[in-house]
C-alpha cells in the first residue's frame, strides 16, 4: 500500500499543535522522514542518524530563506526508523525516486550516462549506448557527455575496421573502400581477426593508447621507408587523432586508477556539485550541476551522490569525497522498525524493497556488473602504498555509501588526493559565483539600459515599455501586435495580438491609429497599468498617428518614440516628438541594443501572428470555394485529415469517414490539385509589409 496523503488539516494552528505532539514521540534512531504540505503531498524527504534531533531542528531556531520557505509549507510529517544508516541512505533514494518531492535534490539532467560498447555478436561493432545490459557485451565508461563518447568512437572506427551497419547489406559499402570495415557482408572474416581487433579496442579504452600510438609510429616509419607515402600519411593522421583525443592532462596519478572526485560549494541557498572524472590516472572531463537545496548542505550533497550512482551502474574503482562536517559522528544502531504516521500506513512494498536492497548490498560480490570494464573494486581491496595515511572514513554517510556500492569511498585528509578534492570544491565555488555574477550582470544591464534610455529621452522612467508593430500582405489579413518589456526584459504574459477591423488596404497609419486606440481605451476602461514609454515600429508618420490618438482622442500624454530602419531593414534611428526628431543614441550602447531587441521581438511576434492568420484564411478560402463544402464540412475535413496536404493526397474512398461521397470527393481532389499546379507555376511577387 502506497504512502497515502492525509486529509487537509483544518487550520495552521491545529497543524502546529499536531506537529508538536508528534515531535515529542520521535525516537533516538536513524531513519527517514517525509514532510507533507496542507494537501498531504510529500514535499521533502530526508535522512537522519538521530530522527529526534533532525526533525525537531526544522521547527526551532532560525533558517535561511529557502529552508524557511520549506518549513512554512509543512503541515505534517511521517518517519521510518531503519536499522542502520546505510538502510536510511537507500530508503531516502527510493523515496525520492518514488515521490519526486519538490524541495529535494533531483537529478533532472544526465540521468543516464553514455558508454562505448563492443557487441557480442558474430560480427561485433562499436556503439555508444546509455544503458548497461547483461548481454555479454563489453562496456567502457561512463563518459561525462555524449560528445566525448562519440569522438572516441569516431577515432576507434578509423583505427579498427569493425562493421558499421546495423544490418548486413547485400554488398560492400563506402566504409570498406575507406579501409574502415572488413566487409563481413561479402567476405569471410576469421574469428581470430575479430578477437584481435576487440582486444586492441579494449586495450585502447583501458588506457593502452600509448602502446597503440607507438605501434602506429613504427608502421608509419616502415611505410615511409618503402616509399608508401599515402599509407604513411594515414598512419600519421591516426597518430595525431590519438594525441588530440588523449592529450596529456596536467593532473595525473601514478597508480592509473579510475576515480570520481567530488567537491561542492553552497551560497545563497544554491549548491554546485563538481565531479572530476579520472580515468587511468588522468583527469579527462568534469560534470557540473547547480541546483537549489533546502536541507543540511552536506546531507543534501550526499543525497546527490547517492542518486548519481543509483542512476549510474558503472562504478569507478574509487570515489573521493570532501571532508565531513565536524558534527558528523557514528550513531548507535537501533532495531529496525516501521512507525505508522497519524495519517495512514506507509508503503509496505517499498519497505520490503529497501530491506532487500540493503541485504543485496551487503552480500553483493565486487565482481557484480563485470560487463563494465574498470568497474567496482574488489571488496577486500587494500589501499595502495602510501594511501592509508591520506584516506580516512567518510564518516557515517561515507561508510553507508561504501557499504552500499561496495567500492572504495575515501575522504583524503592530505596528499595529492586531498588536492584533487580541493580542486573540485574550488571549481564548484567558481561555477556558483559565476552563476550569480551572470544573473546580476544580466539584471544590471537590463535595468541600466532602461534607465539610460529614459535619460536619453528626457522622461522620468522607462520601467514598462509597450511596443507596437503592424503586418499585412498588400493589405490582406492585416494584423498588429504589442509586446511589453519590464526593466529591459520581455514580459510575455502581457503580449497582445490584434486583428485589424476598420482598415482596408495597406494603410499603416490608420492601422496604427486603430490599434493604439483599442489598446488604451481598454487600459482606461479597466484601470490597467499605463506604460512609461510607447515604442512604435515605424517613422514619423506612425509616430504622429499614435500621438494624435493618445493626445486628442484619449487625453493621454504617454511618451512615444519610433524606430526607423535602414535599407537593410535594421534598426537605424530613434525618433521622438511631434514632429519627430532624431535622438543621437550611440549604436554601440546598451540602450540602442535594448531598442534593437524590442524591435526584433515585436516584429517577430507580429509576423508569426500574421502567418498563422494568413495560413488559416488560405485553408478556409480554398475549401470554401469548392461547391458543396460549407463551414461544417470544412472543419470536419481539417479535423479528420489534419492539413490540406493530407486531403490532397487522400483517395476518394478516404472521404467516406467524413460522410462525403465519391462525386464530392472527386471535386475536392480536382480543385485542390488544380490549385497546387497553379501555385507551382506562379511566383509570389511580394513579401509581408511591416
Amino acid at each position: 500500500m502506497d504512502v497515502q496523503a492525509n486529509p487537509p488539516l483544518p487550520s495552521r494552528e491545529q497543524a502546529a499543535e499536531h506537529i508538536r505532539n508528534k515531535l515529542a514521540l520521535l525516537p533516538d534512531s536513524p531513519g527517514c522522514y517525509l514532510m507533507k504540505n496542507a494537501e498531504g503531498v510529500i514535499i521533502y524527504v530526508g535522512k537522519a542518524k538521530v530522527l529526534k534531533n533532525r526533525v525537531r531542528s526544522y521547527f526551532i531556531g532560525s533558517h535561511n530563506g529557502k529552508t524557511q520557505r520549506l518549513v512554512s509549507e509543512i503541515r505534517d510529517f511521517e518517519y521510518i526508523v531503519t536499522g542502520s544508516n546505510m538502510e536510511a541512505l537507500i530508503l531516502e533514494c527510493n523515496l525520492i525516486k518514488e515521490h519526486m518531492p519538490r524541495y529535494n535534490v533531483l537529478l533532472k539532467d544526465d540521468k543516464s550516462f553514455p558508454y562505448i560498447k563492443i557487441t557480442s555478436e558474430k560480427h561485433p561493432k562499436l556503439e555508444v549506448v546509455r544503458r548497461v545490459l547483461k548481454d555479454k557485451g563489453k562496456y567502457f565508461g561512463p563518459y561525462p557527455n555524449a560528445y566525448a563518447a562519440q569522438e572516441t568512437k569516431k577515432l576507434l572506427d578509423r583505427l579498427y575496421p569493425l562493421r558499421k551497419c546495423n544490418t548486413l547489406p547485400d554488398k560492400v559499402c563506402l566504409y570498406y573502400h575507406l579501409g574502415q570495415c572488413v566487409a563481413p557482408c561479402e567476405y569471410p572474416v576469421e574469428p581470430s581477426e575479430y578477437e584481435r581487433m576487440v582486444a586492441e579496442v579494449a586495450r585502447f579504452l583501458n588506457g593502452g593508447h600509448g602502446d597503440i600510438k607507438r605501434e602506429l609510429q613504427r608502421k608509419m616509419e616502415a611505410a615511409a621507408g618503402e616509399l608508401e607515402f599515402e599509407r604513411a600519411r594515414e598512419y600519421r593522421d591516426q597518430i595525431q587523432a590519438i594525441e588530440s583525443l588523449m592529450e596529456k592532462q596536467k593532473i595525473t596519478m601514478t597508480d592509473a586508477k579510475d576515480r570520481d572526485v567530488f567537491g561542492y560549494a553552497v551560497d545563497k541557498g544554491w549548491m554546485c556539485v563538481q565531479i572530476l572524472y579520472m580515468r587511468q590516472g588522468k583527469m579527462i572531463q568534469r560534470h557540473v550541476s547547480v541546483f537549489p537545496y533546502y536541507g543540511e548542505a552536506y546531507e543534501d550533497f550526499m543525497t546527490y551522490v547517492a542518486q548519481y550512482y543509483s542512476e549510474n551502474p558503472a562504478l569507478p574503482r574509487e570515489v573521493l569525497l570532501p571532508v565531513t562536517p565536524g558534527e558528523a559522528a557514528d550513531a548507535e544502531s537501533a532495531p529496525a522498525a516501521i512507525v505508522e504516521g497519524a495519517g495512514g500506513k506507509l508503503n509496505d512494498a517499498l519497505i520490503e524493497r529497501v530491506a532487500a536492497s540493503a541485504d543485496e548490498s551487503e552480500e553483493a560480490e565486487a565482481t557484480d556488473g563485470a560487463a563494465v570494464e574498470g568497474g567496482a573494486a574488489q571488496a577486500g581491496e587494500q589501499p595502495a602504498s602510501g594511501e592509508a595515511a591520506d584516506d580516512e572514513s567518510g564518516g557515517e554517510l561515507g561508510e553507508s555509501l561504501r557499504g552500499w556500492l561496495k567500492i572504495k569511498v575515501s575522504v583524503p585528509r592530505r596528499g595529492s588526493k586531498r588536492h584533487l578534492v580541493a580542486m573540485a570544491a574550488d571549481n564548484a565555488k567558481v561555477a556558483l559565483e559565476e552563476k550569480f555574477r551572470m544573473i546580476e550582470r544580466d539584471q544590471e544591464r537590463s535595468v541600466k539600459a532602461s534607465e539610460g534610455l529614459a535619460e536619453w529621452l528626457g522622461i522620468p522612467s522607462a520601467h514598462r515599455i509597450e511596443a507596437f508593430d503592424n503586418s499585412n500582405m498588400q493589405g490582406a489579413s492585416p494584423v498588429s501586435a504589442m509586446v511589453v518589456f519590464t526593466d529591459g526584459k520581455p514580459d510575455r504574459k502581457e503580449y497582445r495580438k490584434y486583428n485589424v477591423r476598420t482598415v482596408t488596404g495597406p494603410d499603416d497609419y490608420e492601422t496604427m491609429r486603430e490599434v493604439v486606440r483599442r489598446r488604451y481605451e481598454r487600459v482606461l476602461k479597466e484601470g490597467l497599468t499605463l506604460p512609461d514609454l510607447i515604442v512604435i515600429d515605424g517613422g514619423r508618420g506612425q509616430i504622429g498617428a499614435a500621438i494624435d490618438v493618445l493626445h486628442n482622442e484619449l487625453g493621454l500624454f504617454v511618451p512615444v518614440c519610433g524606430l526607423a530602419k535602414d535599407a537593410k531593414h535594421r534598426t537605424a534611428q530613434l525618433l521622438v516628438g511631434d514632429p519627430a526628431e532624431i535622438v543621437p543614441l550611440p549604436r554601440d550602447s546598451q540602450e540602442f541594443y535594448l531598442l534593437q531587441r524590442i524591435q526584433d521581438e515585436v516584429h517577430r511576434f507580429a509576423i508569426t501572428f500574421h502567418r498563422e492568420k494568413r495560413g488559416k484564411s488560405m485553408i478556409a478560402s480554398r475549401l470554401d470555394a469548392i461547391p458543396g463544402i460549407g463551414e461544417k464540412r470544412r472543419k470536419q475535413l481539417l479535423k479528420h485529415f489534419g492539413s490540406l496536404k493530407a486531403i490532397r493526397e487522400a483517395s476518394a474512398a478516404d472521404f467516406k469517414a467524413v460522410s462525403i461521397g465519391e462525386a464530392l470527393a472527386g471535386r475536392i481532389l480536382a480543385a485542390l490539385n488544380e490549385e497546387e499546379g497553379g501555385e507551382a507555376a506562379a511566383t509570389e511577387s511580394s513579401a509581408p509589409t511591416i
